[in-house]
């Protein structure tokens, strides 16, 4: 009888292993699927092209199914053909003549493409097929054959085909499955990655133009840099002829000019002296010093371009050419180093006639003159031409100009009074104008811009926001409070010497690009630009208010006043500028109403008018369907040990938005707590059976007024060992005592106390040690900062011994970064609020793995 007990508990036992390796194979399939799908996904995102796609999507199924042999074939949209995309194979190669396009359709692979399902054949059933004439082999024959079509939608576009010349290598089922979901999404992916080949071609051919089109730019500005640089020398050359300067020093000056934009280390300057047929060399320099004393009139190539009035270019070939036709004669023998290789020669035209030439040369191929150098000394010759003829006529005329020159020189120094006082006129004018444009963009007691520039500059700021939307702006309105009391009774006088000194506070709170306007009165606004977050925004607006609350004294009086802020932060909706200053402005007038001294940002809800305002339809809290939102908490060792709830409400306008952002809207106190009352309630009742829950609940509740409320409920919970309230630190930092002693009396009663927020605006490590708090759950800006300012992550050390001292579990929002993650796991948080990471779900299939082998 025994014996037949133990049998039964075997079989038992057998048949409850046998069902775990079921449900452990079948979670393995289903994660080798999930694993695939996502690697398939990234090959398609990072791979260029499909010559690299292909073989990342054969190495990914190596991972599962057997697939050293494996080809996909396409049908081309335009012939209707199937070819081949991708080939590898251990036997067959791409370019086997029984592999071409033309087989496809009578083939096996044809086969799966025609009657678009799976097809999976072994060596035997194969054979059986081709013997039913369903199609024909080619190539190498394959112990196991898989085809699967390839989905474009709803339509067959190929065939993605793996074999096996292994007879012990076949195909499961999971394996067949596995390789069809694949074939399912590769369309797709193929599409992405022509799409971005297609993308990235466009762009190197873009790239390409744009190079071209550069290059040609550059060399345009290049010949006009050339072009301006000889104009402007072409330019000192004319100055030189209206200069009562030397002639000698003319030639100089012009060889020095002309060497700056040609070749001209050889130049000489010829005159003819027509009465006696000689020629004469006032200025030569030449690097073969040839003799350049005057000589008779002959044939060399000074002469040709004295008898032919014109330019002469004469190379090395016309200078054969002019000895062979005997237009040029050579009287003596060239030697080596004097052999002129290019020559270049102007006439020097007066209106008596030609008095002579200027030339250039070039020995030994060093340069080969060109037609633009001849309009160079084309030009240079008629400027010298121009010097002797004006020294000619200064000679004849010298007398006379002697008293033309007092006269000018008389004339010269009452220009130059008039002118003097013109600039002066000109100088004043231009302070004038200078000081008209300040004066009406900026304020004239405080000098700030004026509304004026304020609303240019927020213009120009929306045009650029418009460009780049990752560089975002923030428009803060301020109004001054008191400001009226302190003009009624203390007079305008001290009232104008206050806003004096607010315009100088407030520019301590912002950055030096920033911009503050007076719009008028006691108001202010402030343009912040390259902002990142709305944090940047929030901490210029504390700044200003801190500063604000400082005294100010003023002839032995002394106020304190404050400033009411609305902040809007920019939006792609913003269409004009008329828009971003109301919104801005109706969030001033909310932070007034709501007690002055604060700031708040705008809301849609503030633009609603009087009557939208007493709907109870649309306002009232109590009327709003309600839903919770549930978030795990997992430890160091990747458990869950609470969850954490959110409450949110389905508001007619603002759609499902959380209980903590209506609150702001809400001016019933008693409604208000009544509905975080009930919110406790309803979110408890519904998750009390999941373990340790916490619930956010505000220091309202603390108060002697809505107190007993909440003990009542709290006492009659029977599991209030699941019940952990998170309190916000802000609000417990400033509790009144009664409310401190209310939160004693409920954690004395058995519910756990919590932290929210801590480190949000100021970071008080006495209240950590106050009570025994179960938990204390890190500010997202805090674990922001944390990670991106050392400043931050040196104060964490405190908050981790005091938590650890208190056996209080430090928690933080999870980053999505895994390296985030871990930095804030090396800072010393063991506790995240959020998804487990891959890490803890691998670590849960290696439980069932071993659960589920026969040793256990």
């Amino acid at each position: 009888m025994a014996r037949s007990v133990d049998e039964c508990s075997v079989n038992k036992l057998r048949k409850q292993n046998k069902r775990l390796k079921e449900l452990l194979q079948k979670y393995k399939h289903q994660h080798h699927l999930q694993y695939a799908l996502i690697g398939l996904s990234e090959q398609a995102s990072t791979h260029p092209d499909l010559n690299s796609f292909y073989p990342a999507i054969r190495q990914l199924l190596a991972d599962y199914v057997p697939s050293k042999n494996f080809y996909v074939v396409l049908q081309n949209p335009s012939s209707g053909l199937l070819e081949l995309s991708y080939f590898v194979d251990q036997k067959d190669t791409q370019s086997h003549p029984e592999l071409t396009e033309q087989h496809f359709e009578q083939s096996l692979t044809g086969y799966v493409f025609r009657s678009q399902a799976t097809a999976y054949f072994n060596r035997a059933t194969m054979a059986a097929a081709v013997a039913e004439g369903k199609f024909n082999l080619h190539g190498t024959r394959s112990e196991h054959w898989l085809g699967v079509p390839i989905y474009q939608d709803t339509q067959v576009i190929g065939v993605m085909v793996s074999q096996s010349y292994e007879q012990e290598l076949g195909y499961s089922q999971e394996q067949i499955e596995l390789f069809e979901v694949i074939a399912l999404y590769l369309a797709t992916a193929i599409e992405r990655v022509k799409k971005r080949e297609l993308l990235e071609r466009q762009v190197e051919q873009r790239t390409l133009a744009l190079t071209q089109s550069n290059h040609a730019l550059n060399e345009e500005i290049a010949q006009r840099k050339k072009a301006l640089k000889r104009q402007q020398t072409l330019f000192q050359i004319a100055e030189l002829a209206t200069q009562a300067i030397q002639i000698d020093d003319v030639y100089y000056h012009v060889h020095q000019i002309m060497k700056s934009i040609t070749y001209a280390q050889n130049l000489y300057i010829a005159l003819y002296d027509r009465d006696n047929n000689w020629l004469t060399f006032p200025y030569a320099v030449d690097e073969s010093d040839p003799d350049f004393s005057p000589r008779p009139f002959a044939k060399g190539y000074s002469e040709l371009v004295l008898t032919s009035k014109k330019c002469q270019l004469i190379s090395r070939e016309r200078g054969e050419q002019l000895c062979q036709q005997g237009l040029v004669e050579r009287t003596r023998a060239l030697t080596q180093t004097g052999r002129c290789t290019s020559w270049l020669g102007a006439p020097l035209k007066t209106a008596q006639g030609v008095i002579g030439l200027i030339a250039c040369q070039a020995y030994n191929n060093k340069y080969e003159f060109v037609q633009e150098d001849v309009e160079l000394i084309a030009y240079v010759s008629n400027q010298i031409a121009n010097v002797l003829q004006n020294q000619l006529s200064q000679q004849a005329l010298r007398q006379s100009h002697q008293q033309l020159e007092l006269r000018v020189a008389e004339k010269t120094k009452e220009l130059r009074q008039a002118n003097v006082h013109l600039q002066l006129q000109i100088d004043e004018r231009r302070k004038i104008e200078q000081q008209l444009y300040h004066d009406a963009h900026h304020d004239a007691l405080t000098g700030l811009p004026n509304r004026n520039l304020f609303i240019a500059q927020l213009e120009r700021t929306m045009a650029h926001y418009q460009n780049l939307p990752e560089q975002n702006f923030a428009v803060l309105f301020i109004d001054l409070d008191k400001f009226k009391d302190i003009n009624d009774q203390l007079g305008h006088q001290f009232g104008d010497q206050f806003l004096i000194a607010v315009a100088t506070k407030l520019k301590q709170c912002v950055r030096e690009h920033d911009l503050i306007a007076r719009l008028g009165g006691d108001e202010f606004v402030v343009l912040l630009s390259r902002l990142q977050e709305k944090q940047q925004a929030e901490d210029v607006a504390k700044r200003i208010i801190a500063v604000m609350q400082q005294p100010f004294c003023h002839q032995g009086n002394c106020i304190q006043g404050g400033a009411s802020i609305g902040i809007t932060f920019s939006h792609e909706h913003y269409g004009d500028i008329d828009e971003v200053i109301r919104d801005a402005d109706a969030a001033m007038y909310y932070a007034k109403q709501s007690g002055k001294g604060r700031f708040e940002f705008y809301h849609p809800l503030l633009s609603y008018t009087d009557e939208q305002a007493h709907r109870p339809s649309e306002h009232h809290l109590m009327d709003l369907h309600t839903h919770f939102q549930s978030s795990q908490v997992f430890g160091a060792d990747q458990q869950p040990i609470c969850q954490l709830l959110s409450a949110y409400g389905e508001h007619p306008v603002l759609g499902s938005t959380s209980f903590e952002q209506l609150k702001r809207f809400g001016s019933d106190r008693y409604e208000l707590a009544q509905v975080e009352l009930k919110l406790l309630q309803s979110g408890f009742a519904q998750h009390q059976n999941q373990g340790l829950t916490l619930l956010n609940c505000s220091a309202q509740l603390l108060e002697d007024e809505y107190f007993p409320s909440l003990y009542t409920w709290v006492s009659q919970i029977d599991a209030i060992e699941h019940l952990c309230l998170l309190l916000e630190e802000p609000e417990l930092s400033c509790a009144s005592a009664k409310q401190l002693h209310n939160l004693e009396t409920l954690s004395q009663s058995g519910v756990y106390i919590g932290l929210n927020n801590f480190a949000k605006e100021r970071c008080e490590l006495g209240l950590l040690a106050q009570f025994p708090f179960y938990c204390v759950l890190l500010s997202n800006t805090f674990s922001r900062r944390l990670l991106q300012e050392p400043a931050y992550a040196r104060m964490l050390p405190g908050i981790v011994a005091l938590t650890q001292e208190a056996n209080c579990k430090l928690m933080t929002k999870c980053p999505q970064a895994s390296a985030e993650r871990d930095k804030l796991e090396r800072l010393g948080i063991e506790y995240f609020v959020g998804q487990r990471s891959p890490l803890a779900q691998q670590k849960q299939l290696d439980t069932l793995t071993s659960l589920a082998s026969p040793a256990n």
